[in-house]
């Protein structure tokens, strides 16, 4: 009887201790509001660029030189696509698309996606597609991703990082 016992409480605590270890389900560290709040600065954000207001726009991002967009490059030694690093080089990237010509940005709202990453770092996702005629684009509308990085600053989300990704097309079937 004693060695049942003593059996049953070792086991009893093995379970307890396992079930004690395994770590609580993870509070997600934005509440509603703030990522409702955080979707409507990204509407704010695509009107913004359509109507090319370029001075909202640079209030729009993080002040910092550590700010980036990614997007498409005209300078060859760039490459095709690049990081621009900081506000000025973010200012004038976004002035020069704008100013290349018609540039229509229409995000898929319906699969926008806003999570918060931690209290101050929130990220958004939303497949779009882009109209511009900026470094040999022809002007057709084309999908792209575009994957925004938040920084709340004081009592605002600023654009800390904005990549934007062409959608490679569908390979042909092979025959």
């Amino acid at each position: 009887m004693y060695k049942t016992l003593l059996v049953t409480l070792a086991a009893s605590a093995l379970a307890t201790g396992a079930v004690a270890s395994t770590p609580a389900t993870r509070k997600e560290p934005l509440d509603a509001a703030t990522l409702s709040a955080i979707k409507s600065k990204f509407g704010r954000l695509m009107e913004l660029a359509n109507n090319h207001d370029f001075k909202a726009l640079h209030g729009m991002f993080w002040q910092s030189p550590s700010t980036l967009l990614v997007a498409k490059s005209a300078i060859q030694s760039e490459g095709n696509w690049a990081g621009f690093w900081g506000n000025e080089a973010v200012d004038q990237k976004l002035h020069d698309i704008g100013s290349s010509g018609p540039v229509v940005l229409e995000p898929d709202y319906s699969k926008l996606k806003v999570v918060g990453l931690t209290r101050d770092v929130a990220e958004s996702y939303v497949p779009m597609n882009i109209t511009v005629s900026y470094a040999g684009q022809d002007g057709t509308a084309r999908p792209f991703l575009m994957i925004i990085n938040w920084l709340r600053v004081g009592k605002d989300w600023k654009v800390a990082s904005e990549i934007i990704l062409p959608v490679p097309p569908v390979p042909a079937a092979k025959g």
